[in-house]
């Protein structure tokens, strides 16, 4: 497997010539080119909000995953499996259950665990096969978060003024879908335990059991073996006894630390007073309430900063790969073939046309697993093929909250194809692509089983 940048870099390429095909070169070959440039440079422009939301997602899950206090209970987690296959399906647990919390956290706490597991068993001197661990503790962004507490599209159908209320005023009656109708009704949840502990059985399946064939932490990230040996991830930033000047107390003040705290508490009581806890969980509260929480862990300003510099390094990916993605979804929503339809909504209405209410919830499932690829975000996939998802639905008279929990299980699904939002764990846990995206594939292949029988056979 390459880099990950690798597939930014052909992804790009393949949605450049899929664009170029709806085009029918109606306006000249200079026009068509000026078409498809354009479209793809207004894009590369515009999630760069959405690109510091997620850097601040994850490198306060990370700061946070990394408290002393966190990281020994982690560790203490650590200590409990005796084997690989233990090993797996312990962290798989831990990633999927803290994913539907929050998925950034879920992400960071899946990996700085997957990585505490490889430490663990080096130390003593246990047989591990790390790679199938590492990928375990990225089975929450793959098969629980779209279905939690941070899920785009049924958080952004409840927030009023959504993109789509209108649409679904005018399709189904009201503008709004109440959380009760998605990730808290009985079907989102029967189908969250469904998949939850059949991923349990496939880690326990997948992870091997002969020695011959495992390579541990030593063998696929010895410079994380490095620096976890010389206390690099644990190192006490605090004030400096030798010398206490000004800049030393200021940095080291817990009053200081205390009162912007309080200021952010405060903050959250309001904007949760006024909007209600489900209306206003959105990216910029969670964000918030992540640095309010981080603060309070450390109780330190230069200490809490001093982890967050540590954590930086694992966002790299992202700042120079989402401008990429963004430049793709360009694509896919401007450039438009000689009726007006975008590639996306080509996309979409090619999979969509033989569908019934029956087989809806699958061929929703499948769609937005392939769309995924090329538009890997949630909300922006939504806000790109969501019209045409729920025109579809309303046509078939099939539930608005149905489609959209089979949106997000296409969603998260292909998350376990494309290596994007895996960089931070990979940066975390010192691993490549390479070295566990095989199994990333095997977990994708065999929980379609199940995410078709749910999505089909159960009642909602």
């Amino acid at each position: 497997m390459p880099d990950p940048l690798i597939f930014a870099l052909i992804l790009s390429l393949i949605t450049m010539f899929m664009a170029l095909s709806i085009t029918q070169f109606r306006t000249g070959v200079v026009g068509t080119i000026e078409t498809l440039v354009m479209g793809w440079y207004r894009g590369f422009w515009e999630l760069l909000t959405f690109a510091m939301q997620m850097v601040l997602i994850l490198v306060t899950g990370y700061v946070i995953a990394h408290h002393p206090v966190v990281y020994k209970g982690l560790s203490k987690l650590a200590s409990i499996p005796k084997n690989t296959k233990q090993a797996a399906v312990l962290v798989a647990a831990v990633s999927m259950a803290f994913s539907w919390i929050q998925w950034g956290l879920g992400l960071i706490i899946g990996a700085v665990l997957a990585r505490i597991v490889g430490m663990e068993f080096y130390k003593q001197g246990k047989p591990l096969h790390y790679p199938v661990v590492v990928t375990a503790g990225y089975s929450g962004l793959g098969l629980t978060w779209h279905w939690g507490l941070s899920a785009s599209a049924p958080l952004l159908s409840n927030t009023p003024g959504h993109v789509f209320e209108k649409l679904m005023g005018d399709l189904f009656g009201k503008g709004l879908v109440p959380l009760n109708e998605t990730i808290f009704h009985p079907y989102t949840i029967m189908n969250f335990l469904l998949i939850y502990f059949y991923a349990l059985i496939i880690f326990w399946l997948l992870a091997p059991k002969d020695e011959k064939l495992m390579k541990g932490i030593d063998k696929v990230a010895p410079q994380v073996l490095e620096l976890e040996i010389s206390g690099g991830s644990e190192k006490k930033m605090g004030v400096n006894e030798a010398r206490r000047t000004i800049a030393d107390v200021l940095e080291n003040s817990k009053v200081l630390a205390a009162a912007i705290v309080v200021i952010f508490f405060v903050t959250m009581v309001f904007w949760f007073g006024r909007r209600g806890f489900f209306a206003g969980l959105d990216l910029n509260s969670v964000n918030y309430l992540f640095i309010l929480i981080g603060l309070a862990l450390y109780l330190n300003p230069i200490a809490y900063m001093r982890a967050i510099a540590r954590a930086a390094g694992a966002t790299a990916g992202i700042i120079i790969q989402f401008p990429f993605y963004g430049g793709i979804m360009g694509l896919m929503r401007y450039v438009v073939s000689p009726d007006g339809q975008n590639l996306a909504t080509i996309l979409a209405n090619s999979l969509a046309a033989y569908a019934n209410p029956f087989s809806w919830p699958v061929i929703c499932f499948l769609l937005s697993g392939f769309i995924n690829i090329f538009v890997p975000s949630g909300g922006g996939q939504w806000i790109a093929t969501g019209e045409i998802l729920l025109r579809a639905a309303s046509t078939l008279e099939v539930p608005v909250g149905k489609t959209i929990i089979a949106y997000a299980a296409g969603d998260m699904w292909t998350n376990l194809f494309t290596p994007f939002w895996a960089i931070p764990l990979l940066g975390i846990t010192g691993t490549r692509a390479r070295d566990v995206f095989g199994y990333c594939i095997a977990v994708l292949l065999l929980v379609t089983i199940p995410f078709v029988i749910g999505l089909t056979i159960l009642p909602y």
